[in-house]
């Protein structure tokens, strides 16, 4: 397989897996547990999930670590199993994409309050992502996927991290609301030339409002850099139709 970069150069249109813990759940796992912990003990179940999206056809598929960083392994009491989780993430994620697919390092905000909104330093801030970053990177990645994220001093922390430890493609991927804003009233504009400055190979919009929102914002994205954007929505909120709550994201749509 080409480099990552590489494929970038050729211009095309590359396919994303979709939502990991989305099938898990349709598989039978609850959600009051720990998605990421399932890759130590449920690995075929998360093997089996990323097998689906290679055979449906993704380019590339993203690592079950989205929620693996310390804080949020916490909650659950698995904070010293971090490193291990993260290891199996990417292993598993490897074993499932052979050749026929690119492996995706999954990073998420980290659910803490950063300064000036709390009392997480940018610096602690950065540490953790780097902690978890660099499990991702011994088990084998090909580029890294920061996501989700709707403050630009958080994500810029976790944009620095992974480049302190390798030199491997960022995809940085910001979430908007309904009023086509980051939840601090950042526009998908400003933020793309920030994210730019920072030297991530891609630059796109994930979660969110559904389709619609994204493409707007990715409109806006488009008129001030020349980077490849990424889209991943989410099918976004239910409409009532007449007393019956339908998802107008419909794969169709």
């Amino acid at each position: 397989m080409k480099n990552f970069r590489e494929i970038l150069a050729d211009d095309g249109i590359y396919v994303f897996d979709g939502a990991v813990g989305t099938r898990l759940y349709d598989k039978g796992v609850y959600i009051n547990r720990s998605y990421d912990e399932l890759n130590l003990v449920s690995p075929d179940l998360v093997r089996e999930v990323h097998e689906e999206y290679v055979n449906a056809g993704a380019d590339i598929i993203e690592t079950n670590s989205f929620g693996a960083s310390r804080h949020k392994l916490q909650s659950y009491g698995l904070e010293s199993k971090l490193r291990e989780i993260n290891i199996a993430a990417a292993k598993l994620a490897r074993e499932a994409a052979g050749t026929k697919a690119y492996v995706a390092a999954a990073i998420g905000p980290l659910g803490l309050r950063i300064e000036p909104f709390g009392p997480t330093s940018f610096d602690e801030a950065r540490d953790l992502f780097r902690e978890q970053a660099e499990a991702l990177l011994e088990g084998g990645v090909d580029l890294f996927v920061l996501e989700t994220f709707s403050e630009l001093s958080v994500i810029e922390q976790a944009i620095r991290a992974v480049k302190e430890i390798c030199d491997l493609p960022i995809v940085a991927q910001m979430t908007i609301q309904s009023d086509g804003k980051t939840t601090f009233g950042t526009t998908p504009a400003a933020f793309t030339v920030q994210l730019e400055s920072l030297g991530v190979d891609v630059i796109g919009l994930n979660c969110g409002m559904g389709p619609t929102h994204v493409l707007t914002g990715l409109e806006a994205m488009r008129t001030v850099t020349d980077k490849p954007l990424s889209a991943q929505p989410n099918a976004g909120l239910p409409r009532d139709v007449q007393g019956r709550q339908f998802y107008m994201g419909s794969p169709e749509y």
